[in-house]
């Protein structure tokens, strides 16, 4: 289920940690495991400049933070908006991320399909954040 792959992915801690300096923050708590993400993001012309976390969650959590909080960057707000919102529709017999966040593949499959909340909750740290949650 978990392996070295996820493992390395979570261990990229460039956006780690809260700097108090932001447009738009967020905190948000998996109702289902208790996973928690305090996300701060920098919006400039209507695109993110930069997204910084916490988390005191799983290794799955902390590995899409990672990925999440450098896909985000120079992405208009709009445009991830709507792509998280084709993401949110994944049904267990197509657990495929939409093309946009294709490197997300790597920390879901048909065995630990049951942790997609664990993978999406920095997603719904950002719909949160801009108030779409």
């Amino acid at each position: 289920m978990i392996n070295s792959k996820i493992i390395k992915i979570a261990s990229h801690t460039d956006n780690v940690g809260l700097t108090n300096k932001f447009t738009h923050k967020s905190s948000i708590k998996n109702k289902l495991c208790g996973d928690l993400i305090r996300a701060e993001f920098i919006v400039g012309n209507s695109k993110i400049k930069s997204m910084r976390y916490e988390t005191e969650a799983c290794i799955l959590c902390e590995a899409s933070a990672s990925l999440f909080s450098k896909k985000v960057k120079d992405n208009k707000i709009q445009d991830l908006i709507k792509e998280i919102n084709k993401l949110k529709k994944i049904k267990y017999n197509n657990y495929k991320f939409p093309k946009k966040f294709n490197e997300f593949n790597q920390l879901i499959d048909k065995k630990n399909f049951s942790r997609l909340n664990c993978v999406i909750l920095p997603m719904d740290a950002f719909l949160k954040a801009f108030k779409v949650y």
